[in-house]
């Protein structure tokens, strides 16, 4: 099998490579050929090394898709793509890197399937953000996608792309909406959604940590390990009994500030909690106010996707990955 994570130099993409190292036969077949594409040249795992090609490619720039698709992967991971802020910060470079690099990409892949038969199967990280209100008390996957950001809105027109590139069979495309995903571990990024994280990684580590709105501020969450989980599990199904809305909203966890807060507290003690500093940003409670806090993900768990079942689970997650299992 051959396998291109497009995003590898990323959080998941990273996870998702470090998964498939460790379970080389977890998406039904043995790997025989690992591309890794990236704005920055993507690390290798050793168990990869004489089979993988690392790439530093921006996939938006004219002939790097086409570029990259000539080598007719079986499976492509398009986990690229720039954060919500930094989306609504930049407006050009939101629609260059989001929207204008994913259709370069599924237009490369219809070009070469004219040329001699191609359908490979195509894992797109799509968003909740494509959602925007007025919501319902809970969101199923027929709730209609009017994103109230610049980043959901190109996330909703890649998931249009995707079910109308599928239907007329370029390619065998699922949609993955993410939950936020928390705890993301390294440095914060431009993400308005960080904070999320933030004060439950750097409390663990010892370090302050700001938090920009209420306790009572809910959200949907899973963790790093689940939205690995997501993609290998995407990438192996039987895709003819999703029909036709190939974009599915994952299962998580819907979660007050506040019960992340309490969970840090069980787990790490009220000293980790004492390090988190309340700091209110009206910017941030303003972009927060706008997203959605609860999903009904049936059809996505009746497909064979799960998730986190409490914040307990998604800090042990942390810790076991990220901090050796020790705080």
């Amino acid at each position: 099998m051959h396998v291109m994570v497009i995003g590898a130099a990323g959080m998941i993409g990273r996870k998702l490579v470090e998964r498939l190292a460790e379970e080389p036969v977890s998406l039904g077949r043995e790997i025989a050929r690992l591309m890794l594409v990236d704005v920055v040249e993507p690390p290798a795992p050793p168990v990869f090394s004489t089979i993988s090609t690392p790439l530093s490619v921006d996939l938006s720039d004219e002939g790097s898709a086409e570029r990259l698709v000539s080598s007719r992967p079986d499976v492509i991971f398009h986990l690229a793509a720039i954060v919500s802020g930094e989306a609504e910060a930049d407006f050009d470079k939101g629609y260059r890197v989001n929207l204008d690099g994913t259709r370069a990409l599924f237009e490369a892949i219809r070009r070469e399937g004219q040329r001699e038969r191609y359908v490979p199967r195509v894992l797109f990280a799509s968003s909740i953000a494509v959602f925007g209100q007025p919501f319902p008390e809970k969101i199923d996957d027929a709730f209609f996608t009017t994103p109230l950001t610049s980043y959901g809105t190109q996330k909703a027109i890649c998931e249009l792309l995707l079910a109308d590139y599928t239907r007329r069979g370029f390619f065998d495309g699922i949609g993955i909406r993410l939950p936020t995903i928390c705890i993301r571990p390294g440095k914060p990024n431009k993400a308005a959604s960080g904070f999320f994280s933030n004060i439950l990684r750097e409390p663990l580590s010892g370090q302050e940590a700001v938090l920009p709105v209420e306790e009572n501020v809910r959200h949907w969450f899973a963790s790093p390990r689940s939205a690995v989980g997501f993609f290998i599990h995407a990438a192996r199904m039987d895709t003819s009994i999703i029909g036709p809305r190939r974009n599915l909203t994952m299962p998580g966890l819907s979660a007050l500030v506040g019960e992340e807060i309490e969970a840090l507290g069980r787990i790490a003690g009220q000293k980790a909690v004492s390090l988190i500093r309340r700091e209110p940003d009206p910017v941030i409670r303003e972009i927060v106010s706008g997203w959605a806090t609860d999903f009904d993900t049936r059809r996505a768990r009746e497909l064979g996707f799960t998730a986190d079942s409490n914040f307990d689970e998604i800090i042990r997650i942390h810790i076991e990955d990220e901090l050796g299992g020790r705080i």
